[in-house]
């Protein structure tokens, strides 16, 4: 190793180290905040977006677009929850942010090299994950428990009708895209461990087929219990996988030389 890429040996008193903490917390703490004050001021729009894809579902089969809510104070918590949510993906950026000044200044130039690209790719990677459920997941998955609605018959039958709560679909729309977002980092994080010596990409193939099954398990668990959201997050998992392993194949540390020293 290079003098280039050493670190300040010198050790941080204890004391700076809580009053560095402890800015980067309040610089966090303060992002989240103010974001929370600008996503409850539009969490009416937030949520109109959020219910949306179900929304054109409801117009397309000839219904008007509502959603209920049965409890006085339902409505508002679900603002409040819309907000903590918005809230949480607006500011995320700062916190990682913070926590990355406040981790730095302990690793090495090529370490910081190597972390740089990961920290990028954490959120773009999030992106991709909830757009795939917004735009792609939801409108397939609404129509699919939207079919299983009946119409008023003449002859005195039973009608089925959907009457979803405000609180309940955002509980659902929350987890799928948390959901969504989470699987995948599976690429970054896989990469991540292969980077640092963790992991090798020949673990990785060996692994492939415990892969695939973890994949559908997951998704059987995350998913709502229909076939085509489970098969939505599924597929991409183990198309993920594969992915992880190519990336791999890049920042895997070279193997010493025998004669090396």
């Amino acid at each position: 190793m290079t003098d280039t890429d050493s670190i300040n040996d010198t050790p941080m008193p204890l004391l700076e180290h809580l009053v560095e903490l402890r800015k980067r917390l309040i610089w966090s703490i303060v992002t989240f905040v103010i974001a929370f004050a600008i996503c409850y001021h539009f969490s009416g729009e937030i949520y109109r977006f959020l219910a949306a894809p179900l929304g054109n579902i409801m117009r397309k089969n000839g219904e008007q677009p509502h959603l209920i809510y049965t409890a006085l104070y339902e409505a508002f918590f679900t603002y409040i929850r819309v907000a903590v949510f918005g809230a949480t993906c607006l500011s995320f950026p700062m916190i990682a942010i913070q926590a990355w000044i406040f981790i730095a200044p302990g690793l090495y130039r090529s370490e910081k090299r190597a972390f740089a690209p990961f920290l990028i790719a954490t959120p773009i990677m999030f992106l991709i994950g909830a757009a795939l459920a917004y735009y792609v997941v939801f409108p397939y998955a609404w129509q699919f428990f939207l079919s299983f609605q009946t119409p008023q018959n003449t002859d005195g039958g039973m009608q089925i009708e959907l009457q979803a709560k405000v609180s309940e679909y955002l509980t659902l729309v929350t987890k799928m895209i948390l959901a969504f977002g989470v699987c995948f980092e599976l690429p970054v994080i896989l990469t991540l461990l292969v980077r640092v010596g963790l992991l090798s990409v020949a673990q990785l193939k060996r692994f492939r087929r415990y892969a695939v099954v973890a994949s559908f398990a997951v998704a059987a668990v995350i998913a709502p219990p229909d076939a085509i959201t489970m098969l939505s997050l599924a597929i991409p998992l183990v198309a993920l996988y594969e992915v992880s392993i190519l990336t791999a194949r890049f920042v895997e540390p070279k193997p010493m030389a025998a004669n090396e020293d």
